[in-house]
């Protein structure tokens, strides 16, 4: 690690005012980088991280799950579909054109354009500007979820991604897994620019010397994110001192880190559910319940965690955790092997039949590890996997094609919210809406639709958890899909590094107000 100064040390130094912490440089292992720096392209957690360094949401979630005013410094409702927001005023771009309400205009529309984002912006019907720093926010009846969609809501400089270029094509355009504008061209409010990219190798960022928000305690300079598969290799990168903060760490390196000198290793609980879908419109057999069924009963979710996950995970039996409004604590994990060989021989499939199956190798902990498991596991019920894994840059382009019968995906709620797993991985498929947008399952179940919109719909608390609560048994009864766990988190960092303090259980840690002592 390099300790230098930035423009604003200088300048206090040059004044003669105290400083405590000097500016530092940081070099970052991960898993993976961003397929794209476009924020639209690709709903992820990658994307999510690279939108809080080179952008900035209206509003943000804080640790402990409480609403923290960003771009947005205020905000009233004006009467039951409308909420007025208040905009910081000065805040520049990375261009150095002023942030204004067209900005959040500008960016709404884009968002309800975005195949992987419209679906959350869907219960939104218009942003209005009413002066150059206020914004109506408007949605199509009483939504009780405004400020979790606005997490999301991340204003881009709509002078700087208008236009056409050179080759004329038109500079906002979002392009899913494709070359555009958006992708490698940005300019946002965040507290870092970017720098330098390429795509598997490394990303660089620099510190916005022009950042609105001076209160940040964050004092990293430069930072660069280099991309490092392997489990054991981001840990002895570490180790040996040629980077400053990995993530993730696996379970089986909890203890390396725990015990080596200098580094320590920092956990949170996690919400990210791990699941396989279960792909009915290529593999017939799918379409039967008894077929789902028996593989949700053959699957030993708790040999998993214990096994694989060392512990360092949670079993599932539904797609929201305890604590989430409505999850449902009736809904267990339901292994029994006996009961998956019955199911199978009801359905017709007593010897069983080959399936192709798809998983990355470096997006979940432990993901193609998981993946081998359950093959060997359905092995025992006669399903014969023919299984793939590969890098998420590769991975994610074959997901959107649902191009194998069973597929691995994990889900964080981006609203931290229940129905937000359904409307992206259960309801049916709507490419007018962006519903069921990461639904490779194919399930469709009108019910289960008609709950979902109910619910996104109701103020009442308890009405509304009895809703999702109803929706998630209708999903268990279906076996619309096979839970696995929910995924908790670690990173490993040099005793200097202050992470404790800007990660959190959404997974994308804030690192601009990242404090290197």
């Amino acid at each position: 690690m390099k300790s230098g100064l930035n423009k604003v040390t200088a300048a206090l130094l040059a004044a003669g005012l105290a400083f405590s912490v000097q500016a530092a440089d940081i070099t970052i292992a991960y898993d993976a980088d961003p397929v794209s720096m476009d924020p639209h392209e690709q709903l992820s957690g990658a994307t999510m991280e690279m939108s809080h360094l080179l952008f900035d949401p209206l509003v943000r979630w804080t640790k402990d799950f409480q609403f923290e005013p960003r771009l947005a410094e205020k905000w009233e409702r004006i009467d039951e579909n409308t909420m007025r927001f208040h905009l910081r005023q000065g805040v520049k771009f990375h261009s150095g054109n002023e942030l204004t309400a067209d900005d959040v205009v500008w960016t709404f529309k884009r968002l309800k354009e975005s195949p992987d984002f419209k679906a959350i912006f869907e219960p939104f019907s218009a942003a209005t500007k009413v002066d150059d720093h206020t914004v109506d926010l408007v949605t199509k009846g009483p939504f009780p979820l405004v400020l979790n969609t606005l997490t999301y809501l991340f204003p881009m400089d709509s002078k700087f991604y208008s236009g056409s270029t050179d080759d004329g094509k038109n500079k906002g355009e979002v392009v899913k897994h494709g070359s555009s504008f958006a992708s490698t061209h940005t300019s946002g409010t965040g507290p870092f620019k970017l720098k330098f990219r390429q795509q598997g190798v490394k990303v660089e960022y620099e510190r916005n010397a022009d950042y609105w928000d001076t209160k940040s305690p964050g004092n990293v300079q430069n930072m660069t994110l280099v991309p490092i598969k392997e489990d054991a290799t981001r840990v002895a990168a570490l180790l040996a001192g040629d980077v400053d903060f990995i993530k993730p760490v696996s379970p089986n390196d909890h203890a390396r880190v725990e015990s080596a000198n200098g580094v320590k290793l920092v956990t949170e609980a996690g919400t990210r559910i791990i699941t396989f879908q279960l792909n009915q419109d290529r593999f017939e057999p799918f379409k039967d319940v008894r077929v789902r069924q028996a593989v949700n009963y053959a699957i030993n979710q708790d040999g998993i965690v214990k096994r694989i996950m060392r512990g360092f995970g949670t079993t599932a039996g539904q797609q929201p955790p305890a604590g989430y409004v409505g999850h449902n604590p009736e809904l267990t994990p339901r292994f029994d092997l006996d009961k998956a060989k019955q199911l199978m021989a009801e359905a017709g499939y007593k010897d069983g039949f080959k399936i192709s199956m798809i998983a990355p190798n470096n997006r979940y902990v432990n993901d193609y590890r998981i993946a081998e498991a359950v093959k060997a596991m359905l092995a025992r019920i006669n399903i014969d996997v023919d299984l793939k894994t590969m890098p998420v840059a590769q991975y994610w382009p074959e997901f959107d094609k649902c191009a194998a019968d069973m597929l691995m995906i994990g889900w964080h709620s981006d609203t931290e919210d229940t129905a937000n797993f359904s409307e992206f991985l259960t309801m049916t498929r709507n490419e007018e809406t962006g519903r069921g947008q990461y639904n490779c399952g194919h399930y469709a179940n009108p019910e289960l639709d008609a709950l979902i919109e109910s619910a996104n719909l109701e103020t009442d608390g308890d009405k509304r958890e009895v809703m999702l609560q109803r929706a998630e048994k209708i999903l268990y009864d279906d076996a619309a899909f096979v839970p696995l766990h929910w995924q908790n988190l670690a990173w490993g960092a040099r005793n200097n590094v202050e992470a404790e303090l800007v990660v959190n259980a959404m997974d994308f840690p804030y690192l601009g107000d990242l404090v290197v002592k």
